[in-house]
């Protein structure tokens, strides 16, 4: 009886540590570092992007598109830039 309490109770911290590993992975996936910002562009995949790009004038270019067809007040809570992915990707290789 003993033994079996002793494999349940390693078990259990196994697992805890594993669900931490988890957690900490799903946070560090959310967490944006200081100095950018995430913006979803085509089918809404996520880039995060220096804060400096606000100060170009072609990334000013795709903000205005952006709030030209979602507004300011966007369902998905996030920043939008409506435009296909190989061209957000061509523009920003560009201000690097």
């Amino acid at each position: 009886m003993v033994f079996g309490l002793l494999g349940f109770v390693h078990g259990k911290k196994a697992l805890r540590r594993s669900l931490s590993g988890i957690k900490e992975a799903a946070l560090k996936s959310t967490t944006i570092p200081k100095g950018y910002f995430a913006v979803y562009v085509g089918e809404k995949k996520r880039y995060v992007v220096p804060l400096s790009y606000l100060n170009e004038p072609t990334f000013q270019e795709l903000l205005i598109m952006a709030e030209e067809e979602f507004g300011y007040n966007h369902p998905m809570g996030g920043l939008t830039i409506p435009c296909r992915e190989d061209i957000f990707i061509d523009i920003t290789s560009h201000l690097n």
